[in-house]
């Protein structure tokens, strides 16, 4: 039997190789799928389930060949959009790709550069995205590639941020320049998409709106760990270079932290963001890096990516490897084609048991390794989870640390309190003492006043006064305490006190006088009693007879002599006790004398502090001022610099305005220049109150940057000469704003700036805007009245003549044509009737509304009054009805030739197009003065409206009959070889090419005729009524203008050069 028991290994070998084959074959095919799904022409966003398996295709083989072997065949360079998507992608896998992708990227950097550089000289707006992307992609490759410390999605520790800066402080500061670089590239996508939304209105929730938005999440990313690393390096760089030289690297950072704010903001507020990514908030200031506690302040911004898929996104599950479980058994032709099976002949059932086998381990060991692919995936995604829940724990210890730190504070200022209440409550125990002591030494006055009754009123004295140099004392200490008096006043009360001291001295230096005459006077008396007795005892010598008298009055006089005695004794002591009190007061005097000189001085050098704490706050208060003066001129520099911009950006020149706007803006912009010189006038005057000149510059730099924006907009419909002396006077408006306000940032030449140049730029611009004005036709007033009714009439009857027309075509077509063609000229004939009859309502109820406007304001004037008072408006009305009148008759000669076969359908098109276009000018020059609540204002609106449903259905059957009436050719490719077809192909190309060519030239010459229409106004109508004898009643068509970039007035502040304006806005809307 031919049998084998053990199948050879040489054919397991083979098999296991068709089985790799057929593995990396579906592995080509899916990523081949993934990729063309990704990278399309639609404009649409990349879907997040491409994008994933094209970054999972990364990881299995580790790098990113198959990618670009597929991506080198993709039409970039002839699809805007494919290229826009191309960029998404692969930020997309340098973010979160296999590392060995950025050396893949590098390879084929060139082609990358090349396709930005093709797109940067094309104005188109998907283009002009890409160019910008691939710069970020360029700069995001080089910065990788020098420093491979930081991983492709720059998810990095701090303590592998100081590792990778070093501690070079030449490293630290070229590092941080390149990641503001990195981030300036960052921020201009950013601001090329917003940008690019705001010039095509598109909005976040449709197609074309999430197709640029969605590369802003991995901006968004970047942007989060960039801001944290500037802030982490900046704060490095502070603490090893002085902050003079870091000047420039903090105007950079604060620069780009309010563009980054701003983007975040704009962001956070677009539902398409809302429930994708959830974006961080900045604080409400840039950190202050002249502090180093502030880092402590700083909190890291965490971006995180939402679970939720789009429901577009959402369908069953493809695994990158097919894999069956089940057995898989051969056909019998492979096994009879099979040599092992020839030479030893079919196998048996054991053979084919072990086969089922080694397919099912084959099997499982590939489940095995999509599990194992799983299982990293899931730990990568656990990874991210766990980082982000880092970040959020980081995040939240840093509150918690901060709120600890206040809590610190708090319980600092609560001591200082307490300290401060014990200090009070300890004057407040010395005041109570020194009065307990006051009231003391009152009482013993008291007790000496009654002690002393003869010397009661000079002691008495002594006492208020003293009494009165306390309080005095006590009021001076008092007042200097509470309100902290100046030093005059505190010297006047040093004087005061010193005198009234001096005057105590006095005083009690003239009571001790009295005191001393008296005691000589005593002596002087008992002198005179001595002299008596004297002569008394001589007279008892001489009278025996008298000497028992005498001897009784000697004793009297001895007593009196004693009593006298006595009584000096007394007056001594009382002196001298006096005398002692006295030196007792004036030394309490000149204690108290020294205890108030020195509080005086005490206050003097609180005064003194005082003062020059109020002095540096002042000073601070000028800087802050300053400080605020130079944040707004930077502000408003960005918004001139801005507007100076868009006079050379591509994207502004399908924006155009209007002279009369332009006069407008500039006047605003004269204004403001007065406003902001006398705001100057005023900070110079009080440079603590910049208020005034902060509201004048920020008024002035928009209004200047509307003008500038505004006279670039007007220059694209002017004269070529015209259109570049407004060109080069915006430029010069912006150069002179900027160098004024450059003197205004410096202090050394904020005194004497001067805006007369800013003034004469501006003046300028409104010169130019007054010459580009359309010039109305010279009519006298007293005939307004009569050429309205004139024209109103004519109007009429144009439209009459023209519904005439149309019966007699419609006769004439009934009899020469027959069939479709009869049926496609009934079609147009009888939409162009009704157009007719609709206009003709228009225009009855634009005469009654006209009539109704008269009549309520005319008042006791007579119409024509009216008429002459209201000329502009008047000369609109005649301007609106000779436009209708126009296009009327030229709808019915379009109509004439469409019928006859020797005109086009596209001018039947046009001339409908230019009929809704006049109705509508007709529409707002009436209702300019009618009364919102106004009946025939309705019905007036209401006719508008049937007018603009009927040039419709002209235009729908006029489009209908051309496509029944053309012929459809087709090619015939049989028999045709490979070479006549690639010929026929080269000229098909070179007839597109030239037929492009000749459109793009009929484009600019459109564009000429209309700005010269638009430059001549109202004088080409009254030469077009001289070329057309046969039609006088009707002038030329109005101007049709492109949709401006400002926003339409109101109806009560329009005149009668806006009216035209106005009319083809609304058509063109």
């Amino acid at each position: 039997m031919n049998t084998i028991r053990q199948v050879p290994a040489k054919v397991l070998h083979r098999r296991s190789v068709h089985s790799l084959e057929a593995e990396r074959e579906q592995f080509d095919r899916q990523q081949a799928a993934s990729i063309s799904k990704a990278i399309n022409s639609q404009e649409v966003p990349v879907k997040e389930k491409h994008a994933r398996r094209i970054i999972l295709g990364t990881h299995h083989e580790k790098g990113a060949f198959t990618f670009w072997s597929y991506a080198i065949g993709l039409p970039l360079s002839s699809n805007s959009i494919m290229s826009w998507k191309f960029c998404h992608v692969l930020h997309k896998i340098l973010r979160d790709g296999h590392p060995n992708v950025l050396h893949d990227f590098t390879r084929h950097k060139s082609n990358i550069h090349e396709m930005g550089n093709l797109w940067a000289h094309m104005h188109d707006r998907y283009g002009q995205l890409a160019s910008v992307y691939v710069k970020l992609l360029n700069t995001k490759m080089d910065f990788h590639k020098k420093h491979s410390e930081f991983p492709s999605n720059l998810e990095v520790t701090d303590e592998a941020l100081d590792k990778a800066s070093g501690t070079d402080v030449n490293n630290i500061f070229q590092l941080t320049v390149e990641m503001f670089d990195y981030m300036d590239c960052e921020l201009k996508v950013a601001e090329s998409v917003f940008r690019s939304l705001d010039t095509s209105y598109a909005v976040s929730q449709t197609p074309s709106g999430q197709c640029r938005l969605a590369p802003l999440i991995q901006v968004i990313q970047d942007c989060s760990h960039l801001y944290h690393y500037t802030v982490k390096l900046m704060f490095k760089l502070h603490s090893c270079l002085p902050a003079e030289t870091l000047q420039g690297h903090r105007d950079r950072f604060y620069d780009e932290f309010h563009s980054l704010k701003s983007f975040f903001s704009r962001s956070r507020d677009m539902l398409y963001f809302k429930r994708l990514i959830q974006i961080p908030k900045l604080p409400e200031s840039p950190p202050n890096f002249l502090r180093a506690s502030a880092l402590a302040e700083h909190v890291k911004p965490v971006v995180i990516i939402s679970d939720e898929v789009p429901t577009d996104d959402i369908e069953e599950p493809e695994s990158l490897i097919e894999v069956s479980a089940a057995p898989v058994t051969e056909s019998p032709n492979l096994v009879n084609v099979d040599i092992f099976d020839a030479a030893f002949g079919p196998p048996t059932n054991n053979s084919f048991e072990k086969d089922e086998r080694n397919l099912q381990i084959d099997n499982l060991k590939k489940e095995v390794e999509m599990l194992r692919v799983e299982l990293e995936r899931v730990k990568s995604e656990a990874q991210k989870y766990i980082a982000q829940l880092k970040a959020q724990i980081n995040g939240l210890e840093t509150e918690l640390e901060e709120t600890r730190k206040l809590k610190q504070k708090a319980l600092v200022d609560n001591e200082e309190l307490r300290d401060e209440l014990e200090n009070l409550r300890k004057q407040k125990g010395d005041v109570d003492k020194t009065e307990f002591l006051l009231v003391e030494s009152d009482k013993k006055v008291q007790a000496n006043e009654q002690r002393y009754n003869k010397l009661k009123e000079k002691h008495s004295d002594l006492v208020n006064t003293h009494a009165e140099l306390l309080r005095k004392s006590a009021e001076t200490t008092k007042q200097l305490t509470v309100t902290q008096q100046t030093r005059e006043e505190e010297t006047r009360t040093k004087q005061e006190l010193e005198f009234s001291m001096e005057e105590a001295k006095r005083e009690a230096e003239m009571k001790l006088e009295d005191q001393t005459f008296t005691m000589e006077q005593l002596k002087r008396e008992i002198e005179a009693k001595k002299e008596e007795l004297a002569t008394i005892q001589g007279s008892l010598r001489n009278s025996d007879q008298a000497g028992t008298e005498m001897n009784s009055r000697l004793r009297s006089l001895e007593a009196e002599k004693d009593n006298l005695r006595k009584t000096v004794a007394e007056k001594e002591a009382e002196a001298y006790t006096l005398k002692n009190t006295l030196q007792e007061r004036e030394m309490a005097m000149h204690t108290e004398k020294d205890k108030a000189c020195r509080e005086l001085e005490e206050l003097q050098g609180k005064f003194t502090e005082k003062a020059n704490r109020e002095q540096l706050l002042q000073q601070k208060l000028l800087d802050e001022q300053f400080h605020m003066v130079q944040g707004t001129v930077r502000e408003a520099e960005s918004i001139i610099q801005d507007a100076v911009a868009k006079v050379d950006d591509p994207l502004h020149i399908r924006c155009t305005s209007s002279p009369d706007y332009l006069i407008n803006r500039a006047e605003a912009a004269m204004e403001s220049v007065n406003l902001m010189q006398q705001g100057h006038s005023q900070y110079l005057t009080n440079m603590a109150d910049a208020s005034s000149l902060l509201q004048a510059l920020t008024r002035f730099a928009h209004l200047a940057a509307d003008a500038i924006v505004n006279g670039s907009a007007t220059s694209h419909l002017a004269p070529t000469d015209q259109a570049d002396r407004l060109t080069d006077g915006c430029r010069e408006c912006g150069k002179e704003s900027l160098r004024y306000l450059g003197d205004l940032k410096d202090k050394r030449s904020v005194s004497h700036a001067d805006p007369a140049s800013v003034r004469s730029a501006i003046q300028k611009i409104l010169d130019l805007g007054q010459e580009l004005r359309p010039k109305s036709i010279d009519v006298k007033q007293e005939e307004l009245g009569d050429m309205v009714d004139k024209e109103m009439a004519s109007t009429s009857t144009a439209i009459e003549d023209a519904v005439k027309r149309i019966e007699e075509m419609m006769k004439q077509a009934r009899q020469g044509s027959s069939g479709i063609k009869l049926e496609v000229n009934e079609r147009i004939l009888n939409s162009c009737t009704s157009l007719m009859k609709a206009i003709r309502q228009l225009v009855m109820a634009s005469t009654s509304l006209q009539k109704e406007i008269v009549e309520s304001g005319r008042g006791a004037a007579t119409t024509k009054e009216f008429y002459a008072k209201n000329s502009r408006w008047t000369e609109g009305l005649i301007s609106a009805s000779k436009a209708v009148g126009w296009g009327a008759t030229q709808l019915v000669d379009s109509a004439d030739k469409v019928v006859l076969k020797t005109g086009k359908y596209e001018e039947l098109i046009v001339c409908s197009h230019e009929v809704a276009a006049s109705t509508a000018q007709l529409v707002a020059a009436s209702k300019v003065k009618a009364d919102r609540s106004s009946r025939n204002l309705s019905r007036l609106q209401q006719a508008s409206r049937h007018v603009n449903e009927m040039a419709a259905n002209v235009v729908a059957s006029t489009k209908s009959g051309q496509e029944q009436i053309k012929d459809k050719d087709t090619m015939d490719f049989s028999g045709i070889s490979r070479i006549k077809l690639k010929k026929q192909e080269i000229e098909t190309q070179v007839k597109v090419l030239e037929l492009e060519n000749k459109l793009e030239q009929e484009r600019m010459k459109l564009g000429d005729l209309r700005k010269k229409h638009y430059e001549l106004g109202g004088t080409n109508d009254e030469i077009l009524e001289d070329k057309l004898p046969s039609k006088p009643e009707v002038s030329r068509k109005p101007p049709l203008s492109q949709k401006p970039n400002i926003p339409p007035k109101k109806d009560s502040q329009l005149n009668a050069s806006d009216l035209a304006y106005v009319s083809h806005l609304r058509n063109s809307q």
